[in-house]
């Protein structure tokens, strides 16, 4: 029995939860072996280091094929050791017999998560802690070896947005290719950037509250507090602002307010549980 948690023994009860789940969120390498096997026994050793070295990032799942013959017959080994690479829950790629460190390690690579992944993640990590400039700087550090990475400008764009660049934002967005535009993420950034485009600088919104307590019905106040609002996360305050635009002004800004209320749509998403009520509303004053 291991004591890593990064190498463990597998039997039929508990393949599911190990290798089907555990692939799920990490590469599993499933090593079916068997004590006569002498291979077997200088693989082993291997391959339990390079688990224990990569700390995680997969996991080595032991199957005595001698014990476990059902496992082995449902996998069509024919001979061991026989190393079967597990992701996202099915089997990707194998090898059999003994392999060269080398060619493991390079085998391993096409499906581990490079340097990029961990700045990435620790960029997210920074974006949720309200440290926008870190995130910039981690994912700025990660495209320069990975320029083509989609996802890694995707999350620059929100990065730069949140910490006030957006002009930068914008910029980094209009790189994707034309087909990434319809993906959830891109469509909610775009709104993000309007947004931001229209509500101006933070330090603008008392002013902007001055002039609807002067004048509720401001359309200029109405929009640009509105667009602040939603970014702030007062969803429903920004909402109203923007009803109340479409209500009172559906000539400003040609047809500012609808436009606004459906890029909030966007931007929370279809299961928010404002959406359908705002959009209800909105529909009321349309028809």
């Amino acid at each position: 029995m291991s004591l890593s948690p990064f190498v463990v023994d597998v039997t039929e009860a508990n393949f599911q939860q190990v290798v089907i789940e555990g692939s799920r969120k990490h590469l599993v390498l499933v090593d079916f072996w068997a004590d006569w096997c002498q291979p077997c026994k200088m693989l082993l050793p291997l391959l339990s280091a390079l688990a224990e070295e990569h700390g995680g990032t997969f996991v080595l799942a032991k199957v005595n094929s001698d014990r476990e013959q059902g496992l082995a017959m449902e996998h069509g080994v024919r001979s061991i050791p026989t190393v079967i690479f597990y992701q996202n829950g099915k089997p990707v790629d194998q090898f059999m017999g003994m392999q060269p460190e080398s060619a493991i390690r390079a085998q391993l690579k096409k499906y581990l998560p490079g340097p990029e992944a961990r700045l990435q993640a620790e960029a997210r990590t920074a974006l949720e802690a309200g440290d926008a400039p870190r995130a910039v700087t981690l994912l700025e550090e990660a495209l320069q070896n990975h320029p083509d990475r989609q996802a890694l400008k995707i999350d620059l764009a929100d990065a730069l947005m949140r910490a006030g660049r957006v002009d930068e934002a914008e910029t980094a967005i209009k790189t994707l290719p034309m087909d990434l535009y319809e993906q959830e993420a891109v469509r909610q950034m775009e709104a993000r950037l309007h947004f931001a485009r229209t509500a101006g600088q933070p330090e603008s919104l008392s002013g902007l509250e001055k002039r609807l307590e002067t004048e509720p019905d401001d359309p200029e106040a109405l929009h640009r507090l509105g667009c602040a609002l939603i970014l702030k996360g007062e969803h429903q305050a920004g909402l109203e602002k923007l009803l109340h635009l479409m209500r009172k002004h559906r000539k400003y800004g040609d047809d500012a307010g609808h436009k606004a209320l459906l890029a909030a749509f966007e931007l929370l998403g279809a299961r928010h549980p404002l959406v359908n009520e705002y959009r209800r509303r909105m529909m009321a004053l349309m028809y």
